[in-house]
């Protein structure tokens, strides 16, 4: 059986993914996680106890240290979701960005890159390295229409989407120059259960809760195209495992709205599933506040390349997977309270983007 190691693997969508891989689809896994502020071990007990499951505390800037796991577990798919991902953390220290998506990424390529050349004729058939990343490496999109496709140019705009950037050419490069056999995908913004709260749609569900404001970016006006991160784990598996080598594949949820209709939304669900004991309704807790720098406007993925050659589509529609998501934060307080109160102590804004 396909034996898988997952990179970021205690972060919001590498537990997703790891719990699909290990738990429904019974694969060995290895999850290696910095387990920096977003990490988070919890996210992964539901198939932590799996047979062929390993945990290991590693970071992928360590090339020996990643050698040495690779030599020892021979996985036949690699899929990187190490990265830093909040922009206005890039914004406010782009450093660590730099380190980890780009360092990272080019140390985590040179330990894969030796193993694979390791390898017998069987290993190196079946060796795959899956690169993910973001469709904010493109830039942005006019509000009045055009999509993200695979052959979109690069046009980053923040030091979060700048580095993920270059980690998708390292990668390309790393398959071109040395016969690495990657397959890379590019997403539309992710929601649903594990996510950390400094991001949009847990933000404003734990805000609402806790009678704070719901702070929105300017006037709420910039498009993001949703998909729900169960949709996205089922797409990055299909892409690892039957994606065409050296290609990409972009993975959206064809869900756009603004980000004022996004918080209007979780504010009537929430009026629905947990009444404010003033009896007021939620979102009379928004608040608009200074637009962050470099805010790109909008990001809307074609998705058609994976749908007709992998048959993906999304299970959840945005309506589905917002009152799942809802639902899934007011019955796990045990999950994110631990976050709210401890390591991430005071609300910061969502991300936009």
């Amino acid at each position: 059986m396909t034996g898988f190691l997952v990179t970021g693997g205690a972060g919001f969508i590498g537990s997703a993914v790891c719990r699909l891989v290990a738990g429904e689809l019974g694969h060995p896994l290895v999850v290696v996680d910095k387990l920096t502020y977003a990490g988070n071990e919890a996210s992964l007990e539901a198939v932590s106890g799996r047979p062929g499951y390993a945990f290991i505390k590693q970071d992928i800037c360590n090339q020996a240290g990643m050698l040495s796991i690779l030599r020892e577990h021979r996985p036949d798919i690699v899929m990187n979701l190490a990265a830093e991902s909040h922009v206005d953390r890039s914004i406010d220290g782009p450093s660590e960005f730099i380190q980890t998506n780009i360092v990272g990424t080019y140390a985590l390529l040179e330990a894969c890159r030796t193993h694979f050349g390791e390898l017998d004729a069987h290993g190196r058939e079946h060796f795959r390295f899956h690169h993910i990343s973001t469709d904010e490496v493109f830039g942005q999109l006019p509000l009045d229409g055009g999509r993200f496709t695979e052959t979109s140019p690069y046009a980053p705009s923040s030091p979060y989407s700048a580095s993920k950037a270059a980690s998708d050419h390292l990668v390309r490069a790393w398959h071109h120059t040395y016969g690495l056999p990657v397959v890379l995908s590019n997403c539309s913004n992710n929601y649903g259960p594990f996510q950390f709260p400094e991001k949009l749609i847990p933000l404003m569900i734990l805000n609402a809760l806790e009678e704070r404001p719901l702070p929105v970016y300017g006037k709420g006006a910039n498009v993001r195209d949703w998909l729900h991160v169960e949709d996205h784990a089922r797409a990055l598996v299909a892409i690892a495992n039957r994606g065409r080598i050296g290609e990409s594949y972009n993975v959206g949820g064809d869900a756009e709205r603004s980000n004022l209709e996004i918080v209007e939304q979780i504010c009537t669900i929430l009026d629905g599933l947990r009444p404010r004991q003033c009896g007021k309704p939620h979102r009379e807790l928004i608040a608009f506040v200074e637009d962050r720098p470099g805010h790109d406007l909008r990001y809307a993925i074609d998705a058609t390349r994976t749908r007709d050659e992998l048959g993906w589509k999304p299970a959840e529609t945005l309506d589905s997977g917002l009152e799942q998501t809802v639902r899934w934060f007011l019955a796990n307080e045990a999950w994110w309270r631990p976050i709210r109160e401890g390591r991430y102590a005071g609300a910061r804004l969502g991300r936009a983007g």
